[in-house]
């Protein structure tokens, strides 16, 4: 079903992952999606090929997200493509990485909060100027900022902090028409959970899980686009659980 056509999107972290399956899930629904990466320039290519080999429309965009500058860079190069109106922006890519509180170290908290809570603070911020009436925002949470898992407290923090920015988004944007929601995904074997890609993964993910299966990037991917488009137009402020049933 063609309920994005015409709309425009910017998805984040967009060459892997849950970024690649929402870029994906935009692009079937009729998006024209800009696909954001790094340094995963090739991996960037393909998801824009298959997006044009589907019919639809796709350009890949670069930015380090790590740098202060990154988010007003990615902001200038989007504005740049699409004009001046954003319909959809999906703040997908971040960082992750297990430590202990002892182990944490200045610069391992500083780079998770620059990218998972900095970027896409001031990516809202920068694009705001071509979002209207109708536009929806939507954010990347984790089981992990509503459950105590392993060693990931302050990776925790930085999605804790999303879930928070989601509410006083939301309330800021309400009157201009815009939609801010996040998703909290459980645990799906990605690049950046190869954790879950281990045979003790899946046991661990399985088992605090309802549903008694592995998540695939797409099973977020479509909630993603759900949210997006307007089947979903009276939800905002909120975040969505899209994780199996975990540590109910």
């Amino acid at each position: 079903m063609n309920t994005l056509t015409g709309k425009t999107a910017l998805v984040t972290g967009a060459s892997r992952g849950i970024g690649r399956a929402s870029a994906l899930a935009l692009a079937r629904a009729g998006a024209q999606v800009l696909v954001h990466y790094s340094s995963g320039a090739q991996e960037a290519d393909a998801v824009v090929a298959e997006i044009r080999q589907a019919g639809g429309k796709a350009d890949k965009i670069a930015a380090d997200l790590r740098a202060a500058e990154g988010p007003h860079l990615l902001a200038q190069r989007t504005r740049a493509i699409i004009g001046d109106r954003l319909d959809i922006l999906v703040a997908n890519a971040g960082i992750s990485g297990a430590a202990t509180i002892e182990e944490t170290t200045v610069e391992h908290f500083d780079n998770l909060f620059a990218v998972n809570v900095r970027a896409p603070f001031f990516l809202v911020q920068q694009l705001l100027p071509v979002m209207c009436k109708g536009s929806s925002i939507v954010l990347l949470s984790s089981l992990a900022a509503h459950a105590a898992l392993g060693t990931l407290s302050a990776y925790a923090a930085t999605k804790g902090a999303i879930d928070t920015l989601v509410k006083h988004f939301a309330a800021a944007l309400g009157e201009r028409g815009i939609r801010v929601n996040a998703v909290a995904p459980g645990v799906v074997p990605t690049d950046m959970s190869s954790f879950a890609k281990t045979d003790a993964g899946r046991n661990f993910a399985i088992g605090i899980q309802a549903l008694k299966r592995m998540a695939e990037p797409d099973d977020v991917g479509t909630a993603v686009a759900f949210l997006a488009s307007e089947d979903a137009r009276w939800i905002t402020g909120d975040t969505l659980h899209v994780d199996g049933g975990s540590k109910l």
